[in-house]
């Protein structure tokens, strides 16, 4: 290739040379590494939940005695090994626990079949001196260990002496919140 040739092809090839160069740099600057960051947050709010099978949480049981038996016999509450109630530490829980199925002016074990009812009373203690009132809020002091909380439940029936054989039962409703 003659000199003057060798010229005017390269002064035809700078043009073409500027678009590929200009486009090499263009690749590159679209594989650019660009780095940024984000957060990852979570908020926890305090919570109870009860967790296992059944719906009867357990029993308040009073125990057997004679027809004849008089005064007031101790219960004990008796939760239910199936279910498990759980705190998140720092709850502040709260039970109420309603009147029953046969409340009048307290209340009262039923006998099926009829209407016979004998009184009892319940309590947070055992002692006996703190009544759980119908439908009030009982604060309920929870350990630090909070993931099978018993619920301090007891009772007092009142045997009136004369009372025929059978079944007496109640059904309550106990209400957490915190």
């Amino acid at each position: 290739m003659k000199k003057r040739e060798w010229c005017a092809l390269k002064i035809a090839l700078q043009p073409l040379l500027a678009v590929v160069l200009l486009w090499g740099l263009t690749l590159e600057s679209a594989n650019a590494i660009i780095t940024a960051q984000f957060k990852a947050q979570a908020t926890i709010t305090a919570g109870c939940a009860v967790l296992g099978t059944g719906s009867l949480f357990g029993t308040l049981s009073f125990g057997t005695y004679p027809g004849t038996g008089t005064g007031g016999v101790n219960g004990t509450f008796v939760q239910n090994t199936s279910l498990t109630l759980a705190c998140t530490p720092g709850v502040t829980l709260n039970m109420a626990i309603n009147g029953g199925s046969n409340f009048t002016t307290v209340r009262n074990v039923m006998q099926s079949g009829n209407s016979l009812q004998l009184p009892y009373r319940i309590y947070t203690d055992a002692a006996h001196t703190n009544e759980i009132i119908v439908n009030q809020n009982v604060p309920l002091n929870i350990s630090s260990s909070n993931n099978n909380i018993i619920l301090p439940i007891y009772g007092v029936l009142q045997l009136n002496g004369f009372s025929p054989s059978g079944s007496y039962t109640d059904t309550l409703t106990v209400t957490l919140t915190w």
